[in-house]
């Protein structure tokens, strides 16, 4: 019973400023067969915590609370914490996570104010492999709502019979993407898509919509209810990937393809979709028989417009003088693009890996000819359609 309180409990705030995050007043550690965290904040925030299995962690929510950009692995010392991480789970929201080598449940949580501020005191104990997953799982999270709303709101101005393109800058939040020489993916793709929008927006017609406009983490589904209730005739999502090593380099596109027997490929799919298993949205979840072929009967006409769009994209980037992949046009399972309703394309715009790819990535006018070669492959695709 305690985890359900736990899971939801929510305190008042005293005050509507942020709290901060105190490391010097904050641990984990291993108990007997159990689980310690201390964190002290500067005061009471409303929070919630959960677990999740496959793989198992567990969460932490708080509102209204500023890291700092510290690194939570700091004051991690258990043993049955194999890693920890902090960021921005959506507006006003702070997720920190915790991977954990151990089945642990919930027996107490707490948030008490004293004279150096607030402490939130969690114990865990160890329980078995089945009893942690019977407990575990993500409470209700209806302010997903919010931000679809908060992404159409630029549609209002726009003509009934505008070619709506979806713009995506993948990752965000506790999220963050590929990370390489102090650039972060998912603050460059915002950048990126901020730039192409800006450049669609020129097009005579032509309505842009972001899934996000800020630092905040989208699940992958609202991802697509907003394309969806945009009305989406293009949906492109947009990334720059790091490998271990750097030789991948060069922008690529892909599209669709239902099973990738290319391990790189299938190893990219994980690496961009890891952001979901940290909100704990569940990946595995497929539709019924009967969704699934209509579904693919859908896909039997967006998938050639998509292969088409990108086919475009691909000629303009080289035409563009864009340095371009040894196989720019790929395929593989990503879920941004397994829409039925609208064709989709994820560009990985190049390898924050290679430094090269870095280098064009950062650089403005280099940036500037991928943002020529997608405006002008849009327009030729709308014209070919009309």
């Amino acid at each position: 019973m305690i985890r359900w309180l736990a899971a939801f409990v929510m305190l008042a705030t005293s005050a509507m400023g942020q709290a901060q995050f105190d490391p010097e007043r904050s641990a984990i550690s291993d108990g007997w067969r159990s689980l310690q965290i201390d964190l002290g904040l500067s005061d009471i925030v409303p929070y919630r915590i959960f677990t999740l299995d496959e793989p198992r962690r567990l969460v932490l929510d708080f509102q209204g609370l500023d890291t700092g950009g510290i690194s939570a692995e700091a004051i991690n010392s258990a043993r049955a914490v194999t890693a920890v991480r902090f960021g921005p789970y959506k507006p006003g929201w702070t997720r920190m996570v915790l991977d954990i080598a151990q089945p642990l449940t919930l027996t107490s949580a707490g948030m008490t104010r004293g004279p150096q501020g607030a402490v939130l005191s969690v114990r865990l104990h160890r329980v078995t492999a089945s009893e942690f997953s019977q407990s575990a799982g993500a409470p209700p999270d209806p302010g997903w709502d919010a931000l679809t709303q908060q992404a159409l709101a630029g549609l209002a101005q726009a003509a009934d019979d505008a070619f709506v393109v979806v713009l995506d800058p993948g990752h965000g939040g506790i999220d963050p993407g590929a990370q390489r020489g102090g650039i972060t993916e998912a603050h460059l793709m915002l950048r990126f898509a901020n730039e192409i929008a800006g450049s669609l927006r020129a097009l005579d017609g032509v309505a842009v919509v972001l899934t996000r406009s800020d630092d905040s983490f989208v699940p992958l589904y609202t991802r697509m209810s907003i394309a969806r209730a945009a009305g989406a005739d293009l949906f492109i999502s947009l990334h720059a990937d790091a490998l271990e090593e750097d030789d991948a380099w060069g922008a690529s596109v892909y599209t669709l393809s239902e099973d990738s027997g290319d391990l790189a490929v299938r190893r990219l799919v994980e690496r961009h979709e890891r952001g979901d298993l940290l909100a704990g949205v569940d990946l595995s979840v497929t539709d019924d028989r009967v969704a699934g072929v209509l579904m693919d009967m859908a896909r039997r006409s967006t998938a050639p417009r998509a292969a088409s769009f990108a086919d475009l994209i691909v000629a303009e980037m080289r035409a563009q003088g864009v340095r371009l992949n040894s196989h720019p046009r790929r395929t593989g399972r990503f879920s941004v693009l397994l829409a039925a309703d609208f064709p989709s394309v994820l560009i990985e715009a190049g390898f924050l890996s290679n430094a090269e790819d870095r280098a064009n990535l950062t650089d403005p006018l280099r940036r500037g000819q991928l943002v020529t070669a997608i405006t002008t492959a849009v327009g030729l695709y709308r014209a070919a359609r009309d």
